[in-house]
C-alpha cells in the first residue's frame, strides 16, 4: 500500500492500491455504458455479499443515510421502534427515530456488556414493535450483538429486524438468506458504509432490503423522505442507466474494485481472518496492560476498544504514536481519555498489526510504561 500511515480507527480504513488506481480513472459521465456497466457489477456483487432476496441500494452517504433509509421505509410516524443500543451508535437510532415522529423504547447494555435476549424477550412481549434495530458491531464499544439469540426472539414477536453493519458488513456474517432456528426467521434490512470493513472510502451508503421489508414500504402511503425513498431508487438499481440523482462516479469505479478484492479472497476466509484479527490485537495488547472494554465472548471482530493502563495519558499516548506513523482513535462519552479504540479489519493485513503492536509496545516503553514487545508480538502469532 502507498499509504503513508497505518490508519488504525473504526474507519475508515486502509485503503489498497488497487482501489486508489480504479478511483484515479477517468470520470465519465453516470450514463455512460462503460460506467452503467461498472454500477450494475457493484450492485451484483453487493446482492452476492448480502444474500437478500429483495433489493440492494448503492448511493452517495454515509452510513447514517443508510440508518435513514432503513428507518423511513419500514417504520412509520406513530409506529413504534424498540431501539437495541451497545453504545453511541446504537443510540443514534433514537435520534433517528424522534426526528421521524416513530415511538421508542430503548434497551441500553452498559458498555461493554450486551444487551440480554431475555430483555429482548420480555420488552417484545409487553407491546407490538414494527421493528427492531440491533447494531451489529457498536463502533464506540467494540460489543458485537448475538444475532443467533436475538434475531429468533424478534422474528418469533413479528418485528422487522434492522440490522446496523456499519463496522461489520463484509467482516463477520450477515447473510439475509440464514434461517435463525425457523423458516422465515431472517434478517430483512442491513445497512452499512463503504469506509470500514469493505476498506474503501467514505461516501458510500449501502442498504439491502428483504421481501418482507419491501412489502412493509408498499403498506406506507409515502414517507418523510425524497432522496430517502427506496422507492425512488428501485429503478436506479434496475437499471442504473436511469436517473435520479447523479451517483459519484470515481467512488463506484473504488467500490466496485473493492467488492472484487473482497469476493476474490472468499467470504468465509475473510471472516474467519477478522475473527483472527481481532482475537490476537486483544490478546496482545493484554500483554502491554490494555484490557479490552468487551469480554472476549462479546467482542466485534472488527474493532476493540482498549482501557489504559494506570498512569497512561491519553492524548500523550496518541500523539506519540501518531509520530510513528500508527493513527489510532480516542474513546467517546464517558470512555474519552480512559481508553482508545483500534481498527483491525478491511484491507489491513497482518503485518501491519504486528507492526502497529510493536510501535505501541515502543510508546508505551518510551513514555514510562515498561512493557515486553516480543511477547505482545508472539501472543498475536500465536493466533494468527
Amino acid at each position: 500500500m502507498r499509504n503513508e500511515e497505518m490508519l488504525l480507527i473504526p474507519g475508515p480504513t486502509p485503503v489498497v492500491d488497487s482501489i486508489y488506481d480504479a478511483m484515479a480513472s477517468e470520470t465519465r459521465s453516470h450514463t455512460d455504458p462503460r460506467f452503467v456497466e461498472i454500477y450494475k457489477r457493484s450492485i451484483e456483487r453487493t446482492r452476492e455479499l448480502l444474500k437478500t432476496d429483495g433489493e440492494v441500494f448503492v448511493v452517495s452517504g454515509s452510513g447514517t443515510i443508510g440508518m435513514e433509509m432503513a428507518l423511513v421505509n419500514t417504520v412509520a410516524a406513530g409506529e413504534r421502534l424498540l431501539v437495541i443500543s451497545h453504545g453511541y451508535f446504537g443510540d443514534r437510532f433514537i435520534q433517528l427515530g424522534q426526528a421521524f415522529g416513530i415511538e421508542m423504547d430503548v434497551l441500553q447494555a452498559e458498555w461493554g456488556k450486551q444487551v440480554a435476549p431475555e430483555e429482548v424477550e420480555r420488552k417484545l412481549s409487553e407491546r407490538t414493535y414494527k421493528a427492531v434495530t440491533i447494531t451489529h458491531a457498536d463502533t464506540s464499544t467494540g460489543v458485537a450483538a448475538d444475532l443467533e439469540a436475538i434475531v429468533p426472539i424478534v422474528k418469533k414477536h413479528g418485528a422487522l429486524v434492522i440490522l446496523d453493519g456499519v463496522c461489520a458488513t463484509a467482516a463477520m456474517e450477515e447473510d439475509m438468506s440464514k434461517e435463525y432456528g425457523n423458516p422465515g426467521y431472517t434478517i430483512d434490512v442491513v445497512l452499512t458504509g463503504s469506509q470500514k470493513a469493505i476498506g474503501v472510502p467514505p461516501g458510500l451508503a449501502i442498504v439491502a432490503f428483504n421481501k418482507t421489508a419491501l412489502a412493509a414500504r408498499e403498506q406506507m402511503d409515502r414517507v418523510p423522505a425524497y432522496y430517502c425513498d427506496i422507492k425512488n431508487w428501485i429503478p436506479i438499481m434496475h437499471d442504473p442507466s436511469k436517473y435520479f440523482a447523479t451517483p459519484p462516479v470515481n467512488l463506484i469505479y473504488g467500490y466496485d474494485e473493492g467488492m472484487r478484492l473482497l469476493m476474490e479472497e472468499g467470504l468465509e476466509k475473510r471472516y474467519a481472518r477478522h475473527s483472527a484479527f481481532g482475537r490476537g490485537v486483544r490478546a496482545a495488547l493484554r500483554e502491554y496492560g490494555m484490557n479490552p472494554l468487551a469480554e472476549e465472548e462479546v467482542a466485534a471482530s472488527t474493532l476493540s476498544c482498549l482501557l489504559y493502563p494506570e498512569g497512561v495519558n491519553d492524548a500523550e499516548f496518541r500523539s506519540a504514536l501518531a509520530k510513528k506513523g500508527v493513527i489510532v482513535a480516542g474513546a467517546l462519552a464517558h470512555l474519552a481519555g480512559k481508553a482508545f479504540r483500534i481498527g483491525h479489519m478491511g484491507n489491513t493485513t497482518e503485518e501491519m498489526l504486528i507492526s502497529a503492536i510493536e510501535k505501541i509496545g515502543e510508546t508505551l516503553n518510551e513514555i514510562g510504561h515498561a512493557v515486553s514487545i516480543e511477547q505482545a508480538v508472539n501472543r498475536f502469532k500465536e493466533i494468527n
